[in-house]
């Protein structure tokens, strides 16, 4: 990439995480012009679904999905789409920078002429940069990241299966009145049941695409631990002996990322014992529970503070769970990370919610809190007016409100 091209790049990685798509859009468009944009991020537990611009009114995950399966990385594809109920030319990129592909569209105008293979070559650089750091934040599991994602998972959970009830039981009421056979022309009555028949099951087929987005199984969420964890012991004298699931149940991504989060941050605590020489790590599905253990034959002397320190105990506090320490002296360790498969009713860290921000956003928010504009707080900080911008829509997306006086109220009540 030339340094125009990094520039533009590094101003896409600065923006704040719902901005992303919007700055992309707009680096793109000179050399691919389009009227919108939308994604499908398949490492995004909370918004896999994202647009940006005016002509995306009514496209929905379902329009983007058939892209997604046909798309080949690497080689992004042009040509016309059936979005939103009539056919669109679109440009569509599919990035398999991490273990779960994403898509990229670009809604074009009609009559565009092919982009050129300068501007292919562009879109797909960036859109593999965008989704890998992005991915970043799914994989790790931040505290902060993880509560918002949990929150906002649990969200659109509730509301598609609300209005997945309510639109099936609307179309089976007028299934069962299109069936009735006391109504007149029975080939209108026919058309209209089949009709009606086919938007039942579109409507019971949306649940089943946001987990695909929003889920994993048990076992192939483990299996990517798996194979994270060989190449950690591939130089190591120790063993790695694993325990995959029994159940095949379906996780929450945010979950899934969290558990394996945990147990990559669990292993060199384990590891830096004199002589261990085994080490096996399971996970484990209870009725309501991930147990997620490693467990070592060392000296049987970790501290509990040791292992729970730090991110660990973050991440389960956002998940509502807890860790649980058992040693045997000369026998070995087991550490157990107990993860509930449902979103707790008031995540812990709701009670401060201030802990899911940086120190330098909290030093930001202190300022705000004073009333304090962004360019006094560049110049106290020593830090660009933008970089101000962007600490504050982090601040205010973390601490879930819309407004710079709400997160001042926050903080005062907080203080």
């Amino acid at each position: 990439m030339d340094v125009p091209t990094l520039t533009a790049a590094y101003e896409i990685l600065r923006s704040p995480l719902d901005g992303v798509l919007a700055q992309l859009s707009a680096t793109l468009a000179p050399v691919v012009p389009h009227l919108g944009a939308a994604e499908l991020s398949t490492h995004c537990a909370h918004s896999p679904f994202k647009t940006a611009g005016d002509a995306v009114g009514g496209l929905t995950p379902a329009d983007l999905a058939p892209l997604l399966a046909a798309g080949v990385p690497g080689e992004p594809w042009q040509g016309t789409a059936r979005l939103a109920g009539r056919p669109r030319p679109v440009l569509a990129v599919t990035s398999d920078a991490t273990a779960r592909r994403s898509l990229l569209v670009l809604l074009r105008e009609d009559g565009s002429a092919p982009a050129e293979p300068d501007g292919l070559a562009l879109a797909q650089a960036l859109w593999d940069l965008v989704t890998a750091h992005l991915d970043r934040f799914a994989v790790e599991a931040m505290p902060g990241a993880l509560a918002r994602s949990r929150t906002a998972a649990d969200t659109r959970a509730r509301v598609i299966a609300e209005l997945t009830t309510s639109h099936a039981a609307a179309v089976s009421g007028v299934l069962s009145v299109l069936r009735s056979r006391n109504l007149d022309d029975a080939a209108a009555r026919a058309a209209a049941t089949d009709l009606a028949a086919s938007a039942l099951l579109e409507i019971r087929s949306v649940r089943q695409r946001d987990r695909a987005v929003a889920e994993e199984s048990a076992r192939a969420a483990f299996g990517r631990l798996a194979d994270e964890l060989r190449t950690v012991f591939r130089h190591h004298p120790a063993r790695l002996e694993l325990g995959p699931p029994d159940s095949d149940l379906s996780l929450p991504a945010d979950l899934a990322h969290s558990a394996r989060a945990i147990v990559r941050a669990l292993l060199p605590v384990v590891l830096d014992q004199e002589g261990v020489s085994r080490v096996h790590v399971g996970w484990r599905l209870t009725g309501h529970e991930l147990l997620a253990t490693v467990r070592d034959d060392g000296p049987g002397a970790l501290a509990a503070c040791a292992v729970g320190a730090g991110t660990v105990r973050d991440r389960l506090d956002v998940l509502g769970g807890r860790i649980e320490l058992e040693t045997v002296p000369g026998w070995g360790t087991t550490v157990t990370a107990a993860m509930p498969l449902a979103t707790p009713d008031a995540p812990a860290g709701a009670a401060r919610p201030l802990a899911t921000l940086g120190e330098r956003e909290t030093e930001v928010l202190r300022h705000l809190a004073l009333g304090h504009r962004n360019r006094h707080i560049a110049g106290e900080l020593h830090i660009s007016e933008s970089t101000v911008k962007f600490h504050v829509a982090n601040i205010l997306g973390k601490l879930g409100v819309a407004s710079r006086g709400e997160a001042a109220a926050l903080f005062h009540a907080a203080a």
